[in-house]
């Protein structure tokens, strides 16, 4: 099959397909005729994403990896040819969550290379790409950075993720205004609570660390943080908040002739925004703490 068959309405990158929003996301794109490169971590997984759509190509794609990216860069370019890429979404992302005193200099530096440095690398690669793209109008490229609202309010226990979703934040900004010039668009999608298999993760780690912590550091901490870690797990339970309204948002940022700055998706994400804005730090603090607390 020739390029041009399968890009008819543009070809998009994505990471972290394998679940979860970014698997909701790949494949209400490919639904919609886009064809999707879907970054994931398994051959497991690409196969099963493999059999969603013939316009789906899974990429085994670690974006931590310059060897994987460069791979994928290669296999991309192969199959746009002069059409070049339409989109590129940055949701590959991890979450740390675990009281800072706690968290060791590795998960700290796991958490930003996949966060933050994981989504500079593949805007890098994909730059050249995305200019060669076309456009019937709005930008010839669109980035697409994945946040969240804990980028605007650092909550307690979620400290290192909310540094790398701060720094994504502002990476996003300046890359934005960077490329302006450059017929290429940068948005932010921020997401609230939405039940998806990163919150099993998140106990998982948040477990593993606590239990590699001094006894008498854990024993301070144990009470309050098994609470939010309760608390978290239950606001996503009861969020009404769909993967699928995720999806909605990735596919207006590639379709709009103008793709918005940032998307904002549930009530929570728009709480924290309104929060960030409008409440004093002392407020925010006593808000934050009473709720973690409970």
């Amino acid at each position: 099959m020739q390029p041009s068959d399968r890009t008819a309405r543009g070809a998009v990158v994505l990471t972290g397909a394998s679940s979860g929003l970014g698997r909701a996301a790949a494949i209400h794109l490919a639904r919609s005729g886009f064809t999707v490169f879907a970054g994931v971590r398994s051959k497991e997984a690409a196969k099963d994403l493999a059999n969603e759509s013939e316009h789906l190509i899974p990429l085994e794609l670690d974006v931590t990896s310059a060897a994987a990216i460069s791979a994928a860069r290669e296999k991309v370019t192969e199959t746009c040819g002069e059409q070049g890429l339409l989109g590129l979404v940055n949701n590959a992302g991890v979450c740390v969550s675990a009281p800072l005193e706690c968290v060791s200099a590795e998960d700290l530096r796991y958490q930003l290379e996949v966060n933050v440095v994981g989504a500079m690398a593949m805007a890098q690669a994909f730059l050249p790409l995305l200019r060669a793209g076309r456009s019937a109008g709005g930008p010839v490229g669109r980035i697409v950075n994945v946040s969240s609202g804990v980028g605007r309010v650092a909550s307690p226990f979620l400290g290192v993720y909310a540094t790398s979703q701060f720094a994504k934040e502002g990476l996003s900004d300046s890359l934005r205004r960077e490329l302006a010039a450059q017929s290429v668009s940068v948005s932010v999608i921020e997401p609230g609570a939405i039940l998806t298999p990163i919150w099993d993760k998140v106990s998982d780690t948040a477990e593993r660390i606590l239990g590699e912590s001094s006894p008498e550091v854990a024993a301070v901490y144990r009470k309050p943080f098994t609470a939010f870690v309760a608390m978290n797990d239950r606001r996503a339970k009861a969020s009404r908040t769909k993967p699928d309204q995720f999806a909605a948002a990735v596919a207006h940022a590639m379709t709009a002739q103008r793709p918005k700055v940032r998307y904002r998706v549930g009530i929570d994400s728009w709480a924290a925004t309104f929060a960030s804005r409008l409440l004093p730090d002392s407020v925010l603090d006593t808000v934050l703490v009473k709720a973690t607390a409970r």
